[in-house]
């Protein structure tokens, strides 16, 4: 069950495609040079391969329990906890005034990928800590930030997301959570909230839940919700903890997968009222959560990433050991493993392609976030902000999807020992689903993508990004080599076919909602699915760069290849979906409801 980080090709997208040397001549990022990202990601996987990846199997057979309002982790997970906190991982990303490390997104996600890589279930915590800090940071006051930052930033603390109730999925209009003020400028917080990922558990002392909830006398709907920092223990005013708040854990979730992390049902004031403090400005609270929504959905893309290459490296593993039938070429003249035989292959090259180029997308867009916050310069910030914003939908909606896909024909290459939940292959299959539903399911994704990130511009946005691309296809018939001609071609027709959605999506989106929303999904797995192969076409031609020079044969031939594979075999879908979006909507809504 063994993990090893793909450090080399985190590092190959980190300089190539991200350009890390551009970000680190960001002001305040001038140490996050590739020397600095080298030596962070191997200190990374050293640690997540000894430490975090070998709990990971442990959770699934010994998840975290409750009993009597107390959560029990895993076994291993406590002492992992305070490893991770000690070494500073919490940290890496937020900024050195409360005790980060300050390092760029671009160095950080790959560290993300990493971490869920060796164990998605423990990651979660820190996933949601991040979140709570992002929060804190844009919208907390100064009294807030001096008593909590610094404790969540170091990992003495952790933070939770609390938004949704029994009857308030998707829909935060339907938020009960109510909020009463008090003298003292606190409030007191009734409700109840499910699905909290690590809304109680015992490794670190404390737990600082971020709710939302509606002060009496708010408008109705997601204007009169507000954001409340609603901590387990309540702090004093040296910073010690003092009393448990009215704050407490009545159950948690039998899943499907991730059963390591304890999904908890939180019960706020049965005794009195939970004591709360205002973040921000009243009936501002969706505004400030959605702050830590789109950092968790970037996060949650980096999982399905994740997933997908622990899920490939352990099909590898098995199709070189398992020795099954001679192979059909005949060049082996007894049973041989099976990574011999051609469907073996295609199946591998599939979960190779899909997680290297959604992990070359993901990097490009994190140097995009990058420069988005941080560039001197306003317009390039701009620009950054509008490429990272639509890129956002599309890491975390296809990344999770084609994680589905990875970890399917992971236990598929398993064959019926896939099936058998010894070889561990069932765990990456079940982990992933709900990747694609929580922080906002794929169809949000999508709508978002539609509605924001489309129409909202006029296509302006994603015509930009596919100019872009149209410069890649020239690049590689510049190169002429026959990996780079076939790519091209490939790419083009996918562009095409991407734009003609963009247009259609941009153009028709008020007068036909049903018409452009029947095809959301299928538009966010095309942009997807282009943009991924776009990256991987733009290694291809860094990689024949580095071979001409004559640097690293094997290790630029393999990125060629799958490259070449990826166009060959993926990008060549996106024709077809344009033609269900764009000629295919009728269809979906045919039927009358009562024919269901």
């Amino acid at each position: 069950m063994s993990y090893t980080a793909p450090v080399k090709d985190m590092l190959f997208n980190i300089e190539h495609l991200a350009n890390i040397e551009q970000v680190s001549a960001i002001p305040g990022f001038e140490d996050a040079g590739l020397e600095t990202a080298q030596a962070v990601l191997e200190e990374c996987a050293k640690f997540n391969e000894g430490v975090i990846a070998p709990l990971n199997f442990e959770g699934d057979k010994n998840p975290s329990s409750w009993k009597d309002g107390v959560v029990t982790t895993t076994p291993g997970f406590k002492q992992a906890f305070q490893q991770y906190a000690e070494g500073g991982w919490q940290g890496l990303q937020h900024p050195a005034d409360f005790g980060g490390q300050g390092l760029p997104k671009t160095i950080g996600s790959a560290c993300t990928e990493i971490l869920n890589s060796a164990n998605m279930s423990f990651a979660l915590c820190p996933l949601l800590t991040d979140g709570a800090i992002e929060a804190l940071l844009t919208a907390g006051s100064d009294e807030l930030k001096a008593v909590y930052l610094e404790k969540l930033v170091s990992g003495q603390w952790t933070g939770t997301m609390n938004l949704t109730e029994p009857q308030a999925g998707s829909d935060l209009a339907l938020v009960r959570t109510r909020a009463e003020p008090q003298p003292d400028g606190s409030y007191k917080i009734f409700g109840t909230k499910i699905f909290i990922t690590y809304g109680e558990h015992d490794m670190a002392e404390n737990i600082v839940h971020l709710v939302l909830a509606r002060v009496q006398g708010a408008p109705e709907g997601v204007k009169g919700i507000s954001l409340f920092v609603v901590p387990k223990f309540l702090v004093q005013a040296d910073g010690s903890l003092g009393a448990r708040n009215d704050a407490h854990c009545v159950s948690i979730e039998h899943k499907m997968g991730i059963k390591a992390s304890p999904t908890a049902v939180l019960q706020f004031g049965d005794h009195g009222g939970a004591v709360g403090y205002l973040v921000g400005q009243e009936n501002r609270g969706l505004e400030y959560m959605f702050i830590m929504m789109n950092a968790a959905r970037y996060a949650v893309g980096m999982q399905g990433i994740a997933i997908a290459e622990r899920a490939y490296q352990k099909a590898v593993q098995y199709a070189k050991d398992r020795v099954q039938s001679r192979p059909v070429d005949g060049s082996i003249q007894a049973s041989a493993a099976i990574i011999h035989h051609p469907d073996v292959r295609r199946m591998l090259m599939t979960m190779r392609a899909y997680t290297e180029g959604c992990r070359a997308m993901s990097s490009v867009a994190a140097a995009a976030y990058d420069a988005a916050h941080h560039h001197p310069d306003a317009e390039a910030r701009r620009q950054n902000a509008a490429f990272y914003e639509f890129m956002v939908p599309l890491v975390k909606g296809y990344s999770t999807e084609m994680s589905l896909e990875v970890t399917s024909l992971g236990v598929q290459v398993h064959g019926g020992m896939g099936f058998i939940e010894e070889t561990g292959a069932a765990q990456y299959y079940r982990d992933p689903k709900i990747l694609t539903i929580y922080e906002g399911t794929t169809a949000i994704q999508a709508n978002d993508l539609v509605g924001r990130k489309t129409a909202r511009d006029g296509g302006q946005t994603a015509r930009a990004i596919v100019a872009q691309i149209e410069g890649t296809e020239a690049d590689l018939l510049a190169d002429g080599s026959e990996a780079a001609l076939s790519v091209a071609r490939r790419l083009k027709a996918a562009r095409l076919a991407l734009l003609d959605v963009i247009d259609f999506v941009a153009g028709q989106t008020k007068a036909s909602p049903n018409a452009v929303f029947a095809g959301s999904v299928p538009y966010l797995m095309l942009a997807g699915n282009v943009v991924a192969g776009w990256q991987l076409a733009r290694s291809l031609l860094v990689a024949q760069a580095q071979l001409a020079q004559g640097r690293d044969e094997g290790f630029m031939r393999n990125k060629i290849a799958t490259a070449r594979f990826y166009a060959e075999h993926l990008l060549t879908k996106a024709p077809g979906l344009r033609d269900s979006i764009v000629e295919g909507a009728e269809s979906v809504c045919a039927l009358a409801v009562e024919a269901f």
